[in-house]
């Protein structure tokens, strides 16, 4: 039987403080199967990019958006892209461990899940941070859970993995931030097999570079709402 290969994809905008560190921790990290990295630079302007252009390595894919367009437009990139049996996105700063990978691909290669989602409230270790961030994070896992039927921990994790089967019964179309409320609510209504795990989770804020603000948060509702009962 041929060695199943995971696909890695990483959205970057303006992460230059970040980028080669967390390459160097995916590449660095054991896994059972084999690996690609597929990285969408969409128009990074503080040099991000010129420092892509200096990576090396035969697993190593980027591509580069000619404008700004979004995380879940890169995604949608990058997934294009992706030759692996198994898709996981991860964000190109440092807040996720590329350590728990094993972790989060163990439910797909015994056979028991489609998708899994890395939760950052079921236990592991996390950097303490905003209140009103965990409550909004909360409510918005809350409410896509009511309109799923699914009882998820954490809907908003950047950690999702899936078999790229999927890729071939959904068609993605948010380009910012609202890609994770549509990817849940259409595994959701492909009636998939969805695993959590705990992962640890070391979140920035403003000044270290976050990016995700209330307004996407706000965003977020009208977007379940219109996967749910409108696409």
């Amino acid at each position: 039987m041929a060695l199943m290969k995971l696909s890695i994809v990483i959205p970057v905008f303006n992460e230059k403080s970040t980028i080669e560190e967390i390459i160097r921790c995916v590449q660095a990290v054991k896994i059972s199967v084999d690996k690609e990295i597929v990285i969408v630079d969409d128009n990074s302007q503080d040099g991000t990019r010129e420092i892509l252009e200096t990576l090396k390595a035969s697993n190593i894919k980027i591509y580069y958006h000619q404008k700004n367009m979004g995380k879940g437009a890169a995604l949608q990139t990058g997934f294009s892209k992706a030759e692996g049996d198994i898709i996981l996105i991860q964000d190109a700063d440092l807040e996720y461990d590329p350590q728990d990978y094993s972790k989060l691909l163990e439910p797909i290669l015994n056979g028991k899940a489609d998708v899994v989602y890395g939760s950052r409230f079921l236990g592991g270790p996390h950097r303490i941070l905003f209140f009103w961030h965990y409550v909004g994070n909360k409510f918005l896992t809350i409410f896509t859970n009511m309109l799923s039927n699914l009882n998820l921990n954490d809907m908003e994790t950047c950690y999702k993995v899936f078999k790229k089967e999927i890729l071939n019964k959904i068609k993605f179309k948010s380009k910012r931030f609202g890609f994770e409320p549509e990817f849940t609510i259409k595994v959701a209504k492909l009636k998939c097999r969805i695993y959590e795990v705990p992962i640890s989770y070391s979140g920035r804020d403003y000044s270290e570079g976050k990016k995700i603000g209330w307004k996407d948060g706000i965003a977020a509702i009208f977007h379940i709402i219109k996967y749910k009962f409108f696409d």
